[in-house]
């Protein structure tokens, strides 16, 4: 017998539908040689300070660093009774191999690891590892188990992450809390995210705006801009010149570009984009995304790959034909993929790139909540544009001369609209204001061309830094999928005397759903 163990009752129920156990038990599915039971996220964790000495339900600074050894684990209670469900099979006499099936990650691997070793569990261990579940994907996956073993360096990876959290939380939390006398929650991510966002918050807070001006010179359709002048006088001097004066083409430059479509998604991206264009947190697309991955409409969504292995280039190239039709905003487009765009098996570590699956392909958005149909439509429409010809464009770069001084002026016609026809065709079916790209088409010039012109004068002012949001592009690189993850972080962060405030005690609502106190200290955290 045979038993398979996932991470979530609703994985445990497809995977037993396709490999026959069929018959339901108290816990877990039993038939056709094998036993399906679940976990329910992290059954087994590590146990608390407290448990490893009764000093420690104390925070007292004379006991730090609290420093395990060897580490305990706990079941929480609302947990002991599945984990005894798996604890009695995984004991059970028939059972004489067992399949790791927990999500195919850093994750999984961990919670499954932590069950299996709680339960004093040594009997011999396959992985199985897949990126959709659909039943075809399930019955690939089975025909390819691989030892666990395999994954040893994965599991590693995860205990090390997760005893850091642990060491940094329960250690810096006790420190700081008990050096000022209230609490002071420190973590391995999320105090180095809000030291991020009270930086910024803090430049935002002490900017100054100023004020500048520009020049304008027009002759019909063409407009040429001055750089920034500081004063109104010199502004409105440089104006009374051009005025009806002649402006002499100085230069003319045009440069044909080319820009690539767009890489498919990994989770990090989708987020990105699914915050930006529908205002979901980066939690909520998570969340969304899983649920299509469970009901087999989606490929597995926690990866960091945007590729797709050299093997998967058929699979693919039927996907987008099949999916054409499907999308009301590709209706009538004439789309030759070029899937080899998008296969690089080097590129691929754990998982490929999100798709949507076959069966999205057959089902379409039917039974899905609104919020599953506007991630799906931004998948499929991701995965055209990553398969579609570049956009190909010519810029225009003229420099005018008037009244001894250069003003310059910029245009862009496209040439071959490529992929972002299909990007434009997508947005134009959301609900939500997307920004346009406005062309500004200059008329045919030529050096020494000379024109009559107008000039004004155009006011404006400097911008403050942009405030962080899950839109956020890299942040100093390795912090950039960090601070979309710890978007909801809602905290206190003490900040250094030494950094000029406004005011003591300022609350900052930085974005929506986050607020950081800022608080006068003589450390920083």
């Amino acid at each position: 017998m045979n038993l398979v163990i996932a991470e979530k009752p609703s994985v445990a129920r497809s995977i037993a539908a396709v490999i026959g156990a069929d018959e339901k038990q108290n816990g877990y599915w039993q038939g056709g040689g094998y036993l399906v039971s679940w976990c329910i996220g992290h059954l087994v964790s590590f146990a608390e300070a407290g448990q490893y000495d009764e000093k420690y339900c104390k925070w007292r600074y004379e006991d730090l660093p609290i420093l395990p050894q060897p580490w305990q684990f706990i079941v929480p209670d609302e947990k002991k009774q599945q984990f005894e469900v798996l604890r009695a099979l995984l004991n059970r006499p028939d059972v004489d191999s067992v399949t790791a099936a927990t999500d195919a990650g850093r994750e999984g691997e961990l919670i499954f690891r932590f069950v299996y070793q709680m339960a004093g569990c040594t009997k011999p261990v396959k992985r199985l590892w897949i990126s959709s579940m659909e039943d075809a994907a399930i019955r690939e996956g089975f025909a390819n188990l691989r030892p666990d073993s395999d994954y040893d360096a994965l599991y590693q990876s995860a205990l090390c992450r997760a005893k850091a959290d642990w060491l940094v939380g329960i250690n810096a939390t006790r420190l700081f809390s008990v050096l000022y006398h209230k609490t002071l929650t420190v973590g391995r991510v999320q105090t180095p995210t809000l030291k991020m966002l009270v930086d910024r918050d803090a430049k935002i807070l002490r900017f100054q705006k100023e004020k500048y001006y520009t020049v304008s010179i027009q002759s019909g359709s063409l407009k040429a801009d001055s750089g920034r002048i500081a004063s109104m006088d010199e502004a409105d001097t440089l104006k009374n010149a051009c005025a009806g004066a002649s402006a002499i083409c100085s230069s003319v430059k045009r440069e044909k570009k080319t820009e690539q479509p767009p890489k498919l998604y990994d989770l990090t991206t989708l987020q990105r984009e699914a915050n930006r264009l529908f205002g979901f947190t980066a939690k909520q697309t998570l969340d969304y995304a899983q649920q299509l991955y469970e009901k087999k409409l989606l490929t597995y969504p926690r990866t960091d790959s945007q590729y797709l292995t050299e093997d998967m280039g058929q699979t693919a190239q039927h996907l987008v034909s099949d999916l054409l039709w499907l999308l009301p905003f590709a209706q009538g487009l004439d789309l030759p993929p070029d899937v080899g765009r998008v296969l690089s098996s080097k590129k691929v570590s754990d998982h490929h790139a999100i798709l949507p699956t076959a069966e999205f392909a057959k089902q379409g958005f039917t039974g899905l909540a609104e919020s599953e149909c506007m991630l799906m439509n931004l998948v499929c429409s991701k995965l055209f544009c990553a398969v579609a010809a570049p956009h190909e464009y010519e810029t225009v770069t003229a420099v005018l001369s008037c009244a001894g001084n250069e003003f310059t002026a910029k245009g862009k016609t496209v040439l071959v609209p490529g992929w972002k026809e299909i990007d434009q065709r997508f947005r134009s079916t959301l609900k939500a204001d997307t920004e346009e790209e406005v062309l500004n088409t200059l008329p045919e010039l030529a050096e020494g061309q000379s024109f009559s012109v107008t000039a004004n004068v155009s006011e404006h002012f400097t911008s403050p830094p942009k405030v962080y949001t899950e839109d956020a592009e890299k942040v100093n690189g390795v912090w950039e999928q960090r601070l979309r993850i710890h978007y909801n972080c809602v905290g206190t962060i003490e900040i250094p005397s030494a950094l000029p405030l406004p005011t003591p005690d300022v609350s900052v609502n930085t974005r929506k759903g986050v607020v950081v106190n800022y608080a006068p200290c003589d450390v920083a955290i």
